[in-house]
């Protein structure tokens, strides 16, 4: 399969219906290392942003100088097809922490673009919804006090 190689386009996500929230990003292993006594608090990489929520994207996205601030591996590649039909080859990381509305899971990312971007992934992990309407973030009302992971 021959994949389009050309250069990603940004989008311009500032229509209307548009839902960012603030997220912290941090290196997985970093921590595992403070937990393990291999690594100081204070050295621990993390990143914050305004993210974009798209739910037309399955997994979240990371630019490569996001990625290079965390100290983020590539452990894999995979292909990744834009709304326009185009397909490319994209690097994979390894694993973060994703913290929004004081929920937190491990994610990883495809490598793309100039902006951090939430996909649906991690909404189900984190067991939020989208309010487009009022153009927010909301714990499901159902489990407001913490995610639960459907099983069944």
């Amino acid at each position: 399969m021959a994949l389009d190689s050309k250069p990603i386009e940004h989008y311009n996500y500032s229509a209307m219906g548009e839902v960012r929230v603030r997220v912290k990003l941090t290196n997985a292993i970093d921590e595992a290392l403070v937990r393990r006594g291999m690594l100081k608090p204070e050295q621990v990489r993390s990143y914050e942003a305004d993210a974009l929520v798209d739910t037309g994207a399955v997994r979240c996205i990371l630019p490569p100088h996001v990625v290079e601030r965390l100290g983020l591996a590539i452990i894999g590649q995979r292909v990744a097809e834009y709304a326009d039909g185009r397909l490319d080859i994209v690097g994979l990381t390894e694993a973060f922490t994703l913290r929004v509305l004081d929920r937190e899971e491990l994610e990883n990312a495809l490598v793309l673009g100039d902006e951090v971007i939430i996909g649906q992934t991690a909404l189900e992990k984190l067991d939020l919804v989208v309010d487009c309407v009022n153009r927010r973030l909301l714990p499901n009302p159902a489990h407001p006090d913490q995610p639960v992971s459907k099983v069944k």
